[in-house]
């Protein structure tokens, strides 16, 4: 699991990197209406950060769609 959050925290700064080139993380973390101590947790993939703040950074990225996505089964054809 720490390699997921691990994975998690590298592609926010990545994604917050690239629609945001001039944002510093505390200039961030403030479009997310969150502490900086609270963002800079979350992209190293911080376990103890609530999934609500990530919601956030996702919603402000633009990739908030994706959280809708996290446990949807895939279709399946033929076992229906």
């Amino acid at each position: 699991m720490a390699v997921c959050m691990f994975e998690l925290g590298k592609n926010l700064r990545l994604s917050r990197k690239f629609h945001f080139p001039h944002d510093t993380i505390a200039d961030f973390a403030v479009r997310c209406e969150i502490g900086l101590s609270t963002y800079k947790k979350m992209e190293k993939g911080d376990l103890s950060v609530s999934v609500k703040h990530y919601f956030k950074a996702a919603k402000i990225l633009g990739q908030s769609s994706s959280f809708s996505n996290l446990f949807k089964l895939e279709e399946d054809w033929f076992n229906e």
